[in-house]
């Protein structure tokens, strides 16, 4: 038998006032108990060149900051995919998670040119992305939007750090070896300004595709032939990884230094310390930094125990952190609503967890902390697993990164 609605609300009249339905209260219960869930889409390369920069961390990171939260009054659920290095591929899923999936913040996004490629589909769609693994300064300069924020690095703050203490200590004739996409040119752009303002000169560059190269030996010969003293490999992950052990093997090492402009200690970690001692690099957190960095690591490492936390994964567990205490002080339903309005409200927020302390995020975007110039231990200097980095120099937030002003971001008043 087929009760209709109108025949069910007529009984239940007819009933009197005081009548009650069976099942009404119990519905309205569970619509009570019903939580707003937010959701958070990690996107990276989950098995390229990347996947250790990134990968299964970012995620594990991102997890350990829900799992701290604790969040109150609403649910959390975090997912993942692989965007594979490819802007179509990303910005297809990153579609698919906010028209279908309901992801209310995108997360970590390495590669600058799929990174560059979801930001329009964010802004359209009105929702949350924070970067934590992709490095262009573009992001938050020319190619800005009111619904990003840039988390962990960049290109400016690397070539100012890494590129500019090679420049100091007399390199002031460079190579390039550049992965031919947007992070790398980028790098090499913003490395070479710095050399000609410290009037050096750069000798020549050799591009290469991406992804795809293993073998660096033709472009490895072309650089050692330049006479430069210093090859600026503008690269980053497994091909900075190939770069560094086959300059060794061509003997390019001996007659030039190199500069790692973006390496993480998962690179570091991949070279050993044999072949890798004696580079300078930067990041933004290292792991034995702090009592902070330190209480962090105890935390999360049992979780991934042989992949140490690097920037790119704080950087994931920083941002992910900064948006669930935003969504709480704003309530869940008004975040989902408005991810411009969120971004604006983490803004205007002081940011302030294990991974980089305290901290603030400019009005473009820009998440403001220190740069740390790091030289790798030799294996004699290092007591231990992971033992890594000697602090070489600490560069403030506000001198760190690109002026606002010399960015460009159309929403930002001159």
């Amino acid at each position: 038998m087929t009760i209709s609605r109108r025949s069910l609300l007529g009984s239940a009249a007819a009933a009197g006032f005081g009548a009650t339905l069976p099942m009404a209260l119990p519905l309205r219960r569970a619509r009570a108990a019903a939580k707003p869930v937010i959701k958070i889409g990690v996107l990276n390369d989950m098995s390229g060149p990347y996947q250790n920069t990134g990968g299964q961390t970012s995620v594990i990171c991102t997890r350990q900051a829900v799992e701290e939260f604790n969040a109150q009054g609403f649910d959390v659920q975090v997912i993942s995919a692989d965007h594979q290095n490819k802007p179509d591929l990303a910005v297809s899923i990153t579609r698919q998670w906010f028209d279908r999936d309901g992801v209310d913040l995108l997360l970590d996004v390495p590669t600058s040119s799929v990174a560059l490629a979801v930001q329009p589909v964010v802004k359209e769609k009105n929702k949350v992305y924070i970067n934590s693994g992709a490095a262009s300064a573009e992001l938050t300069g020319t190619a800005c939007s009111p619904n990003f924020i840039h988390w962990t690095y960049d290109t400016y703050m690397l070539a100012r750090s890494t590129g500019g203490a090679m420049v100091e200590a007399g390199g002031d004739t460079w190579y390039f070896l550049t992965a031919d996409y947007a992070f790398g040119k980028q790098l090499q752009s913003d490395t070479t300004a710095l050399i000609k303002k410290a009037h050096g000169k750069v000798l020549g560059s050799s591009p290469y595709p991406f992804p795809g190269t293993t073998d660096f030996s033709s472009f490895l010969v072309q650089a050692q032939s330049s006479g430069a003293k210093v090859l600026g490999l503008a690269n980053a992950g497994n091909d900075t990884v190939n770069s560094i052990k086959q300059a060794q093997e061509f003997g390019v090492t001996k007659s030039m230094k190199l500069a790692a402009l973006l390496m993480f200690i998962t690179d570091v970690h991949a070279l050993g310390l044999k072949t890798a001692q004696g580079l300078n690099l930067t990041e933004s957190y290292y792991w034995d930094l702090n009592d902070r960095t330190r209480a962090f690591t105890k935390r999360v490492l049992p979780k991934t125990p042989k992949n140490m936390p690097n920037m790119d994964h704080a950087g994931c567990y920083s941002g992910a952190l900064h948006y669930l205490k935003t969504v709480q002080a704003m309530g869940a339903a008004a975040a989902k609503a408005d991810g411009r309005a969120t971004i604006a409200r983490m803004k205007a927020m002081e940011v302030d967890d294990d991974c980089f302390g305290k901290t603030t995020i400019r009005e473009d975007g820009r998440h403001l902390t220190p740069a740390y110039l790091f030289q790798v231990k030799t294996p004699a200097e290092s007591k231990g697993p992971w033992d890594y980095y000697k602090l070489v120099k600490s560069t403030p937030p506000d001198q760190a990164y690109r002026p606002l002003a010399d960015g460009h971001c159309p929403f930002v008043k001159a």
